[in-house]
């Protein structure tokens, strides 16, 4: 689940400024957090059961959290996040590569300023007849988390033109990881908060993450043409 960034500006000043409410963010990541738990405990056994948890928790949390991307006046008549059905094929098992040597780059965020990427290995796996392969991030910053997002043929089109998130472990937003083995399992692909309100800073997928194949599995564009 995507956690909004939205900041407060500090006039005439160059310096990062606090989240508007650090204290409803953290709520914010926190919860996310937790849905992941329960997420993790079902998914082995049950992925579809555990999908529809997610999403049913996604959609809660959007419409009632104070730091949700949709505005507060249009909440209640919000129908929610769209999906595409759950779909068996876009559940694989990657193995993570780590030979390659690693790439630290910056990605622009306006307000929050300039965040530092580290390339740290790729998720390759097999999906609909393709050999594929996903760089792995490492965000920086205090702490730190792994970061995999990505696009596809349906970005901009079906789906969200920056491209989406499966892993984001600053807020525990993953499906698990057990030595080289990761659970790559589209469905739960998400939408970065910015999607749905381009005040919210998020980064957007590096371009060497594009897939060329459609994954037409998780979460739509945010409203249907």
């Amino acid at each position: 689940m995507a956690s909004p960034t939205k900041r407060s500006f500090r006039p005439n000043s160059p310096q990062l400024s606090a989240p508007t409410n650090p204290f409803t963010l953290a709520d914010w990541r926190h919860t996310v957090a937790e849905h992941y738990a329960g997420v993790r405990a079902l998914a082995g056994t049950d992925p579809v059961s555990a999908a529809a948890q997610f999403r049913s928790a996604r959609a809660r949390l959007m419409r009632e959290h104070a730091d949700s991307p949709i505005e507060p006046e249009a909440r209640a008549a919000w129908d929610g996040p769209r999906w595409y059905p759950y779909d068996a094929r876009f559940r694989v098992r990657g193995v993570i590569d780590t030979t390659a040597p690693r790439h630290t780059f910056e990605i622009a965020l306006a307000a929050d300023g300039m965040l530092r990427c580290t390339r740290v290995g790729h998720a390759r796996f097999a999906m609909l007849g393709h050999e594929a392969s996903l760089a792995m991030y490492w965000l920086g910053g205090y702490g730190g988390g792994l970061w995999l997002p990505f696009s596809d043929a349906t970005s901009g089109t079906d789906t969200y033109g920056g491209g989406r998130y499966l892993y984001d472990t600053i807020k525990g937003a993953d499906l698990g990881i057990v030595g080289a083995d990761i659970v790559l399992d589209f469905n739960f692909a998400y939408n970065p908060s910015c999607a749905y309100d381009e005040r919210w800073s998020c980064p957007l997928s590096p371009p060497e993450n594009k897939l060329s194949f459609a994954i037409t599995a998780g979460e739509r564009l945010p409203f249907a043409h």
